[in-house]
């Protein structure tokens, strides 16, 4: 098993409507597509109250490629995101870490 973590930087103002992409269409997609996630975050304290974390499970990089462009070449995520983007984009940057547990770690 291995991990993801992504971290979006919202656009000043933008996070809810990213919160509410995620609520609306996102996580719908991501479980027609066998899209695993762990658990969501938004910074409580830190340097930017504008951020959105996520963690997402995959088998192996081959799950996680062939899952995430399927994802992204749905259709109805290309039509979600273009509809919560018709103001403007909703991320300053996002990040993407992928992980391994330790030998240690309660999370396998």
């Amino acid at each position: 098993m291995i991990y993801e973590m992504r971290i979006y930087e919202a656009l000043p103002g933008k996070l809810p409507a990213l919160n509410a992409r995620f609520t609306n269409a996102t996580l719908r997609l991501f479980a027609r597509h066998g899209i695993v996630a762990v658990g969501f975050w938004t910074t409580y304290i830190g340097p930017s109250g504008n951020t959105l974390t996520y963690i997402l499970a995959w088998d192996d990089l081959s799950a996680r490629q062939q899952r995430w462009e399927a994802f992204q070449a749905d259709p109805e995520w290309q039509a979600a995101r273009a509809e919560s983007e018709r103001d403007g984009p909703l991320l300053a940057q996002a990040q993407s870490f992928l992980m391994k547990p330790t030998e240690y770690s309660p999370l396998q």
